[in-house]
């Protein structure tokens, strides 16, 4: 029998060449799109560190980790929405 809903974790690093408010706004929209498809949402924002190689001339990138419920379908709708925004250098979702 099929799973209905799943725990995940998202990690999604941000370019940070185009500022602390472009940041801030791909954040919040993310945020609002797991509000709005997963229930026991968790969003932990690491901050700045160093890239272990350089992604697109990039040395650093903002970290942000989303934990949440979710049915299973969403996973690849933000992947698909992830994979077409300007300003994600990498991410990843993976089933906890």
């Amino acid at each position: 029998m099929a799973k209905i809903n799943e725990s995940y974790e998202a990690v999604v690093v941000f370019s940070s060449k185009n500022g602390e408010e472009k940041i801030a706004e791909l954040t919040e929209k993310f945020d609002t799109l797991i509000k709005a498809n997963a229930t026991d949402i968790e969003k932990n924002d690491w901050g700045k560190r160093k890239l272990a190689y350089p992604i697109n001339y990039e040395n650093e990138g903002n970290y942000v980790l989303w934990t949440f419920t979710s049915k299973t379908d969403f996973p690849a709708e933000l992947e698909r929405v992830l994979g077409i925004t300007e300003g994600v250098l990498r991410f990843l979702i993976t089933v906890k």
